[in-house]
């Protein structure tokens, strides 16, 4: 394997012998293969040139390429082209493996023999030491030297397919097929982790990038100036998309911690339902169980069967995983009982609800946030309904939620 700082700097000769000058940039195009070296660009007498790259030989002692039926044009500017030393090198990059941010030392080059020449690829980068010492070497030391860095113990390479480049340019990052698909795979706490050690510019961008579900989870799991600073970034229109798709009372956090303007504006880009919902839980203060809870949850006759109670929550179109506990409701709509999902999934189909049902703990939505917790720790609750003054239910406030605002504190 080479390494890109080996090349660099290195003679540039045709096959006849002829030097040209010393490689300063390798290029890929995204479009037409991710990983495959397709120009060099070198220097001569004080000026920048490219050819396409046929590539006849490689060594430290230099690069040869077919020369005979080319010629070398000035450099230009590709916003389609990915420039290995200058768009990597150095560069914050998303390692969707090691979910963290990490900057780039020196990128792996595997040479491969193809129809009578030989094929260059960007193998993997090295974010270890042994890339950095290698830069920081080049020139002072032995390109034979440098070589045996390779081999040092702390080489910390990642494959060239298991990172994002962070790239601010929207334009140049949709040619350079930079999408953040990788990142939308990981788990929305580690994806968040990631966003908050991205520099603000790459941070942004990734964000306004990433997919409208995939953007609302990671909103979810960061911290609320981190939020603020992520929703300001966005035009109304495409924060009204991402927020449309978290959960209710995280909507309504999100916007309560916005300046007026700009969360009614947002508000008024929302579909209906959605901002609804949300409109009504921007009416509770956050620090009461009006405030903290969701509207999202799953109630029925308490007449209902096993069976029915399974088939609502197969009907259920809000976040199934915090779906624990469903409540039962008397003929005129007031909350009656609670039976745990654990309880319904083990009791035959025909069983009644009322029959294997609890006694419905409820909080009144003025309540304050301390007066639920401490509810939900005396009675180890998994999930409390919130009602009006007729018993009616507004919400449910999840322990998911408790534990969310307790760690803010």
């Amino acid at each position: 394997m080479f390494y890109l700082t080996e090349l660099i700097n290195l003679p540039l000769r045709g096959g006849d012998g002829h030097r040209y000058g010393n490689v300063r940039e390798l290029v890929v195009e995204p479009e037409a293969d991710d990983n495959l070296v397709r120009r060099v660009i070198y220097r001569h007498n004080g000026n920048l040139w490219e050819v396409p790259l046929r590539l006849l030989g490689l060594d430290l002692e230099g690069m040869t390429v077919e020369m005979r039926q080319v010629s070398p044009v000035p450099m230009e500017i590709n916003s389609g082209h990915l420039l290995l030393r200058h768009d990597v090198l150095d560069q914050q990059i998303i390692d969707v493996n090691g979910r963290r941010v990490v900057r780039v030392n020196d990128i792996g080059m595997d040479l491969r023999e193809k129809d009578g020449s030989y094929e260059l690829r960007a193998q993997q980068v090295d974010i270890g030491v042994s890339g950095a010492l290698r830069r920081l070497l080049q020139g002072a030391v032995p390109r034979a030297w440098l070589k045996g860095a390779s081999e040092w113990p702390n080489s910390r390479p990642i494959p060239w397919r298991a990172f994002d480049l962070v790239e601010t340019d929207p334009a140049r990052r949709i040619r350079l097929q930079i999408t953040y698909r990788a990142l939308g795979r990981l788990h929305p706490a580690d994806a968040a982790d990631i966003m908050e050690e991205l520099a603000p510019a790459g941070r942004d961008a990734v964000f306004g990038s990433l997919d409208h579900e995939v953007a609302a989870d990671i909103l979810g799991e960061v911290t609320p100036k981190l939020q603020r600073s992520l929703i300001e970034g966005l035009e109304s229109d495409h924060a009204a998309d991402i927020i449309e798709e978290m959960e209710p009372d995280e909507a309504a956090d999100v916007l309560a911690d916005l300046p007026a303007e700009q969360s009614e504006e947002i508000l008024r880009e929302m579909e209906a339902p959605e901002r609804e919902d949300v409109a009504d839980l921007l009416e509770y203060p956050e620090d009461t169980a009006g405030g903290r809870m969701t509207t999202e949850f799953i109630a029925v006759p308490e007449s209902a069967t096993a069976a029915a109670a399974i088939a609502a929550t197969r009907a259920f179109e809000g976040p199934i995983s915090g779906v624990t506990t469903i409540f039962l409701l008397n003929d005129e709509g007031q909350l009656s009982g609670a039976v745990p999902v654990s309880r319904i999934l083990l009791a035959a189909p025909s069983n009644l609800l009322q029959d294997m049902a609890d006694e419905a703990i409820a909080v009144e939505r003025e309540r304050a946030e301390a007066d639920v917790a401490e509810l939900f720790n005396k009675y180890n609750l998994l999930a409390l309904p919130v009602v009006d003054d007729q018993r009616r239910v507004l919400g449910v406030v999840t322990a998911d939620d408790v534990i969310s605002w307790l760690s803010e504190d």
